[in-house]
């Protein structure tokens, strides 16, 4: 049995097909099968567009995530790093850690 290669929809594709399921008057599987694609994917397209339906009309959005700190990052990098430079130095005085650079 041979699989078909991974398609891509673009998302004007998927609102069609997602409004088309929420209109009365054709099953999942009718339309899945018009469009050539699994029922399952038209149940979730469908599922997405009523979630984020009130979006359109200015509904706030959902909070992101908090902006990222980059030069907290970047310092914890640093001292990282510093760390296991002066570990590695440590450790291979002692005999304990052979240098392999």
């Amino acid at each position: 049995m041979s699989r078909r290669p991974r398609r891509n929809h673009s998302a004007a594709f998927k609102a069609k097909v997602a409004l088309e399921a929420l209109a009365d008057g054709k099953t999942i599987a009718e339309i899945a099968h018009k469009h050539d694609v699994h029922p399952h994917q038209v149940t979730e397209w469908r599922r997405q567009l009523i979630e984020r339906a009130a979006g359109v009309f200015g509904a706030p959005a959902v909070a992101a995530a908090p902006p990222v700190d980059l030069k907290a990052l970047h310092a914890k990098i640093g001292q990282l790093a510093l760390e296991n430079d002066f570990l590695e130095g440590a450790l291979s005085k002692a005999g304990l850690l052979s240098v392999k650079r």
